[in-house]
């Protein structure tokens, strides 16, 4: 995983968008105008922020050691993803597609439906 395959992701999601609301490096990704991803585009090693269940949080913490509480986020409900190359993209874009899902569910009717999913 590095930021361009990361980046096409997050995009190809439904009704999803990019914005820089931090600073000229920090990109958001948000579905509805709520985020559900983010990554400094300078950071060296590449590593980004997903939404996370509590619990599913907790265990992927004390899974893989490359996954910690969200740098600069709640830590109860953000990880923080540091790819090693140990895990395959897939293992990385089902925890976008999670992130984006409890985004996605905690939008309105209206806006769920305006977005088409």
């Amino acid at each position: 995983m590095n930021l361009e395959k990361f980046r096409n992701y997050c995009l190809s999601k439904k009704g999803a968008t990019e914005d820089f609301p931090f600073d000229i490096t920090t990109l958001v990704f948000r579905v509805g105008g709520k985020i559900f991803a983010l990554t400094d585009t300078d950071k060296i090693p590449f590593r980004f922020n997903l939404k996370c269940e509590y619990e599913r949080a907790v265990e992927l913490r004390e899974q893989y050691e490359f996954i910690i509480a969200g740098y600069h986020m709640n830590k109860k409900l953000w990880n923080t993803i540091e790819p090693n190359g140990s895990q395959s993209d897939k293992f990385y874009y089902e925890l976008v597609d999670h992130s984006y899902d409890l985004i996605f569910k905690s939008l309105s009717k209206k806006e769920r439906e305006a977005i088409g999913l």
